[in-house]
């Protein structure tokens, strides 16, 4: 198997869930829409407990005590935001999406007749951040181009583009196109951690792994509640986080 045909799959998947999707949103109410939004929203909740429980598995446990794993997750998220929020990460991911949308929809509107409004081109940007943020913060976007790089395999990615699949057909029926160019950031991500995967030699103490785990969880909450529209949780600032976790997962175990 060739590495990185994990991540290859993980994009064809999202591109033909998103082509499906947009194919479907044309034929689906406003309503229906908001109504299969709002299930990705509770879905997304559930993963994110289910995630987020990673915090008390054993392998932590064992490593840092049993005070210490919800302390590392918290840590995590505080040096984390403070250090995506001074790098702008939202604002930057934000722009990014913007830009792609100028670039897929040609001249500003401006300067053609028939140009996308304010609303369409938010949609856009909306689409692409929440395709790119559930896509690529969950543990597997991590783990699984990692092990793919180590050569043991795409069987999480696999897992990984069969969901991103389905949740692409959905997201894309109410955001549009700009869950397609979410692929770019797939790619990038996930291309990169296979990379690291090739360097390092091997994967993460399980310790480690379930840090990184319950913070990606705790992520996922603030994507949720970002589908639910409860509040716009700025989860691009909180991207650090994950790589803040399993380096305090380390501190705390030399410390200890």
């Amino acid at each position: 198997m060739i590495r990185g045909a994990g991540t290859i799959l993980n994009v064809v998947t999202v591109l033909v869930g998103s082509g499906l999707g947009l194919l479907l949103g044309h034929r689906l109410p406003q309503h229906t829409r908001n109504v299969v939004t709002d299930a990705l929203g509770l879905v997304t909740l559930l993963v994110a407990a289910l995630s987020a429980a990673a915090v008390l598995d054993p392998p932590l446990i064992a490593a840092v005590g049993g005070g210490a794993p919800v302390l590392i997750v918290l840590g995590a998220l505080l040096i984390g935001g403070i250090a995506g929020s001074l790098l702008r990460l939202e604002d930057r991911l934000e722009a990014l999406g913007a830009w792609l949308q100028s670039r897929l929809g040609g001249a500003p509107n401006g300067n053609r007749p028939n140009g996308r409004t304010d609303e369409q081109r938010d949609r856009f940007v909306q689409g692409f951040l929440t395709a790119s943020l559930l896509f690529c913060v969950g543990p597997l976007a991590v783990l699984g181009p990692i092990n793919d790089g180590l050569g043991r395999g795409i069987d999480q990615l696999a897992l990984k583009s069969t969901l991103d699949g389905f949740a692409a057909i959905a997201f894309a029926s109410s955001f549009g196109i700009g869950v397609a160019a979410s692929v770019i950031s797939i790619a990038l991500l996930q291309g990169a951690f296979t990379v690291v995967g090739v360097a390092l030699g091997d994967v993460l103490p399980a310790s480690h792994v379930s840090a990184l785990t319950a913070t990606g969880g705790m992520l996922l909450v603030g994507i949720a509640l970002r589908l639910l529209q409860v509040r716009m949780v700025p989860v691009g600032d909180l991207l650090p986080a994950l790589l803040v976790a399993p380096l305090l997962t380390q501190l705390v175990v030399v410390l200890r």
